[in-house]
C-alpha cells in the first residue's frame, strides 16, 4: 500500500480542524452558553463570541487582546478562561476615546468597557491597558505580563494594520496560538489592507486559516517560524 504523502495528510488533518470547528460552533448555538453571550453588546457577531469563549476555554496559554472597544470579546474570553478551570492572564489594550456608531455608539470607550466588563463580573480577571498597542508604555506593560510563547489566544480588533501588532507581539505567541481577526471582508478602507496583510502572512506560513465567521472575521492559527 502506498502511503500518502506528508503534505495530503497534513491538508487532511488540517480539513477535519476546520469541521470539527465548525461543529462544535453548531453544538455551543443550543447551550446555555449561547444566551448569556447574547446579552453582550458587541461590534462581533455571536458566532464569534462564540468562538473567542471556546478558544479561550480548550485552547492553551493566556489571552492577548487589542481592540476590544467596549468589551464583548474581552467578556466571551474572560467567561472562558474561567471555565477552562486554569489559571489564564487577560491583556487588553485599548486606546479609548469615543465612537458615534448607530449600533453601540459611545462618548467614553475605555470607561464603557469596565463598566461591562464589571456588569458581567470579570473585571477582576482582566488586565486592562489604556494606550496605543504600539505605545513603548504599552509593549512593556505587556512584557511585565507574558514572555516568549505564553499566548494561546490573539484577539485583534482595532485599526487596519495587524502586522505592526503581530510584528510587535508574534514572538508572544504560541505555535499554534488561536488568533482571531476582525473586520477581514467589509467597508474597503479598513479591511483591503488588513485583509491584505493577513494574505500576506498566510502564504509566509506565518497564519493557518480556520475561516470566516460572522460578518467576516478571520479565524485560524500562528505558525512560529
Amino acid at each position: 500500500m502506498l502511503s500518502q504523502p506528508d503534505s495530503t495528510r497534513a491538508n487532511s488533518a488540517h480539513t477535519n480542524q476546520i469541521l470539527e470547528l465548525m461543529y462544535r460552533l453548531m453544538e455551543y448555538r443550543d447551550q446555555e452558553i449561547r444566551h448569556r453571550l447574547a446579552k453582550v453588546a458587541s461590534m462581533l457577531h455571536l458566532d464569534v463570541l462564540l468562538l473567542i469563549y471556546h478558544f479561550a476555554k480548550c485552547g492553551t496559554g493566556n489571552i492577548l487582546e487589542i481592540g476590544p472597544y467596549i468589551g464583548g470579546s474581552t467578556i466571551a474570553a474572560a467567561i472562558g478562561a474561567r471555565e477552562s478551570g486554569k489559571a489564564k492572564k487577560i491583556i487588553s489594550i485599548e486606546i479609548g476615546g469615543r465612537l458615534k456608531h448607530v449600533r453601540i455608539p459611545s462618548r467614553n470607550i475605555f470607561k464603557d468597557l469596565k463598566k461591562n466588563l464589571a456588569r458581567f463580573g470579570v473585571l477582576e480577571d482582566v488586565t486592562l491597558i489604556n494606550g496605543s498597542s504600539f505605545d513603548a508604555a504599552t509593549t512593556s506593560a505587556v512584557r511585565e505580563k507574558l514572555g516568549r510563547g505564553d499566548v494561546g489566544l490573539f484577539i485583534f480588533d482595532a485599526d487596519n494594520n495587524v502586522r505592526r501588532d503581530l510584528d510587535c507581539y508574534g514572538d508572544l505567541l504560541s505555535n499554534d496560538c488561536w488568533v482571531v481577526i476582525d473586520d477581514y471582508f467589509g467597508p474597503e478602507p479598513k479591511t483591503g489592507p488588513l485583509r491584505a496583510q493577513v494574505d500576506e502572512f498566510v502564504s509566509a506560513g506565518r497564519l493557518l486559516p480556520f475561516g470566516y465567521y460572522g460578518w467576516g472575521t478571520w479565524a485560524g492559527q500562528w505558525q512560529r517560524k
